[in-house]
């Protein structure tokens, strides 16, 4: 990886800029970020060693963009087109732009962009709801060749999957806000979105948890070094079928706390089994039945991304797919949220095990009410 900052300063622009790293930087040191001014650096990928050859080589990976600042910056409008004639002559590198004005884009392209260039991928940023909402559909609208789309600092639940059901995004990633005032993270906001980007099979990167960071309702304050590492730890991090969560850590739900939690539940506790389908157990044997369970799960939950997740459950039909429902059994999503099996893995033989008692254990349940 290579950074490479043409210009330094910026303008705070929405909710996710109130920290910024840049400014908290430049005021340790005595300097205003919100001057923007050119940099010695700004000619970098044409700049060359003793020996003739790029300082910015091909084997040093993507080239990170205006980190100090950003590309579409409205100070900058002098100085754009000189970076984009290095971009154009630098072919042999991958730029990567990120950038909080995707707004400005269509009015700071060149000429001769035409549907975008290979070797550019344009980052946008999305802190919150609002953000995305206002961002990604103006995003996906410009001529680009390869999208990414980052949360950091994620401030907020935040549901993109319309946006990712596309196919135009290639990488999502997520992560918490560094600094002295930081504002908390949830996991449950980074699992959210990762289980969206599972289900459009788009790679996704939880990026650091932040200095403040909340996992299963407790507040965590963490160490800067630890921030990255912890994330990495977790392995939440997933691109399509290389079995990355498998390494994920959890405990299933205590049986008595997850039915007593189930009956809690306005929606999950509406589910009863009809004198039609206690009627089809008895004819059947609760034998059979549990064969039809480990079927259904096989077939519909098994998968890393089973087919249409979220949708794959009948509402009725099988006493099984009551029990599902009634369970949080349904789908990848609820198993998560309700029984901790993370999303994105294949499930293992003692999961499906798990998720056939507990269904047939709130079948038995039902026929002696």
């Amino acid at each position: 990886m290579a950074i490479w900052n043409p210009w330094h300063g910026c303008h705070k622009k929405s909710a996710g800029c109130v920290n910024c790293y840049v400014y908290r930087r430049d005021e340790s040191i005595g300097k205003d970020a919100s001057v923007v001014a050119k940099t010695g650096d700004y000619d970098l990928p044409l700049k060359k060693n003793r020996q003739g050859q790029y300082k910015l080589a091909a084997e040093d990976g993507i080239v990170f963009a205006c980190m100090t600042s950003d590309f579409f910056l409205e100070d900058a409008d002098e100085w754009r087109q000189g970076c984009w004639d290095m971009i154009r002559r630098r072919q042999d590198l991958h730029f990567h732009i990120i950038t909080k004005r995707i707004d400005r884009f269509a009015q700071c392209i060149p000429s001769d962009w035409g549907d975008g260039w290979d070797n550019v991928t344009l980052c946008c940023t999305c802190e919150n709801q609002d953000r995305t909402d206002y961002r990604l559909p103006i995003f996906l609208s410009l001529p680009i060749k390869h999208r990414e789309v980052i949360c950091e600092p994620m401030l907020g639940e935040i549901n993109m999957e319309k946006y990712l059901a596309t196919g135009l995004i290639e990488h999502v990633s997520c992560g918490g806000e560094s600094g002295e005032n930081a504002r908390p993270c949830d996991l449950r906001w980074i699992q959210e979105v990762r289980r969206e980007c599972i289900r459009c099979a788009v790679p996704f990167t939880f990026r650091q948890t932040g200095a403040v960071f909340i996992k299963d309702g407790k507040t965590y304050h963490l160490e800067r070094k630890l921030h990255i590492s912890q994330a990495k730890k977790s392995g939440y991090s997933y691109i399509p079928n290389m079995g990355m969560a498998d390494v994920i850590k959890y405990k299933l739900p205590d049986r008595g706390a997850l039915f007593a939690r189930l009956g809690r539940s306005d929606f999950r506790s509406r589910f009863h089994l009809s004198a039609k389908d206690k009627a089809y157990v008895t004819e059947k044997g609760i034998d059979t039945i549990r064969s039809h369970a480990r079927d259904f799960v096989e077939k519909r939950l098994s998968a890393e991304n089973p087919e249409n997740d979220g949708k794959q459950t009948p509402m009725k039909g099988h006493p099984v797919f009551i029990a599902q429902h009634a369970a949080a059994c349904c789908c990848r999503s609820c198993l998560e949220k309700w029984h901790n099996i993370p999303s994105g893995k294949v499930l293992t033989e003692g999961e499906r095990s798990y998720i056939v008692d507990v269904l047939m254990e709130w079948i038995e349940r039902e026929m002696h009410t």
